[in-house]
């Protein structure tokens, strides 16, 4: 069957930009080696930027979202897969300007496909996704930086996001104590059930923000966030401790001074899951499904399927996701 269902973002006059289910025909799709049955994608913030026309995100309308899929080979012109293989694609072009997982089919690169590894099914590395990853290489890079149980509890702000929400979990998984930062007073029992030993309300942590060090706390940090958020935590860490960059959705910016630097010899480590290798993706998501392997991760999901999926753009976009979406395509 050539025919697919998609959800298609079109541009509406000037400013504005439309969602609509469509009816697409594989023949439209790109050039690739692999035609992809997609069965489950997952709903990000890059998705929802994607689809209010975000010019950073995606240039070109009409478009499709969605920045991972999973799903199984239909048609392959590459040696080392074949139909029926099941695979991961997350990342690179994928759901920006290439037709993404908000599809029931995808075509890509052989290059941006990686088998599923054994200890995940299409569904549990959908949770997981883009998020997943990039909590596991934000723990991972942190680790090789020197963070351990001893140095102190751990900061991760944005923590009831996608990112923060699994970063919680993995971290409380690999026994660190983790502290998460939130703005939302009423998901304080959902973070302590994925892990969080302690919880800080966002308005009370911003507070001394124009200190240029506070009290050494943190033996590392996730940032999801941004801005001063950001910064507040880095003035927060302990001597010699790291600070994983990975997030911006409350700002771009960095109101920094070199202090916490010069005076604490911390480190600010930048977190890619984007254009990284595929071979450092490969070993993460093996990682993933075996030792870093985390049950339960049906708690943190939020199901939508393509008709529903645009109502979860919506609250992406306000502020009130809560954990994963996952969008299952098959229905």
């Amino acid at each position: 069957m050539s025919s697919f269902r998609a959800l298609r973002v079109e541009k509406v006059g000037d400013e504005n930009y439309s969602r609509n289910v469509v009816v697409r025909d594989t023949a439209e799709l790109p050039a690739g080696e692999l035609l992809i049955d997609v069965a489950f994608s997952s709903l990000n913030y890059k998705d929802a930027l994607s689809a209010i026309g975000n010019r950073g995100v995606t240039r070109h309308y009409p478009h499709t979202p969605g920045v991972d899929a999973a799903g199984y080979v239909l048609e392959s012109s590459a040696d080392h897969f074949s139909a029926g293989d099941s695979v991961i694609v997350t990342g690179y072009d994928l759901g920006m300007n290439t037709a993404g997982g908000f599809g029931q089919r995808i075509r890509v690169p052989a290059e941006w496909a990686i088998p599923i590894p054994l200890g995940l099914d299409l569904k549990s590395s959908m949770i997981l996704g883009t998020a997943g990853l990039t909590a596991g290489l934000c723990v991972k890079k942190l680790e090789l930086l020197g963070m351990t149980n001893d140095n102190g509890p751990i900061l991760v702000t944005g923590s009831t996001g996608g990112v923060g929400s699994l970063t919680v979990k993995l971290l409380s998984h690999l026994g660190y104590e983790v502290h998460a930062v939130t703005g939302k007073d009423s998901q304080h029992g959902f973070l302590r059930r994925i892990g969080a030993h302690a919880i800080l309300s966002r308005q009370d942590f911003l507070q001394g923000s124009k200190r240029a060090l506070l009290e050494a706390k943190w033996g590392g940090l996730v940032d999801t966030v941004g801005g001063s958020v950001l910064f507040n935590a880095i003035k927060s860490l302990r001597y010699g401790a790291s600070a994983a960059v990975c997030g911006l959705v409350a700002s771009a910016e960095f109101p920094a001074t070199v202090f916490p630097f010069i005076l604490r010899n911390v480190n600010v480590l930048g977190i890619d899951s984007v254009e990284l290798p595929l071979a450092q993706k490969a070993e993460m998501w093996e990682r993933l499904a075996g030792p870093w392997r985390f049950g339960e991760l049906d708690e943190l999901v939020v199901p939508f399927s393509l008709d529903t999926v645009s109502g979860g753009i919506d609250r992406i976009l306000a502020g009130d996701m809560i954990g994963r979406g996952l969008v299952d395509l098959r229905v």
